[in-house]
């Protein structure tokens, strides 16, 4: 199965990950690689706890706007 992640950077200096097809799945990490890892293992936990039951969301794309 794939997933689409979204990743950003906080201010601390931290990566964050979540799936958005995978309600309250997310993790963080100091590193990119120790990231993606830590978000494969976040996935199969969410899989295994919903009985691979994903939303169904298409990922579309990220825009930024200014307010």
């Amino acid at each position: 199965m794939g997933f689409d992640v979204v990743i950003e950077k906080d201010l601390g200096g931290w990566y964050v990950a979540s799936v958005p097809a995978l309600k309250g799945c997310h993790t963080q990490a100091r590193s990119l690689d120790a990231l993606m890892k830590r978000i494969r293992e976040a996935i199969v936990l969410c899989l295994e706890v919903r009985g691979e039951e994903a939303e169904g969301l298409e990922f579309v794309g990220i825009q930024r706007v200014s307010v």
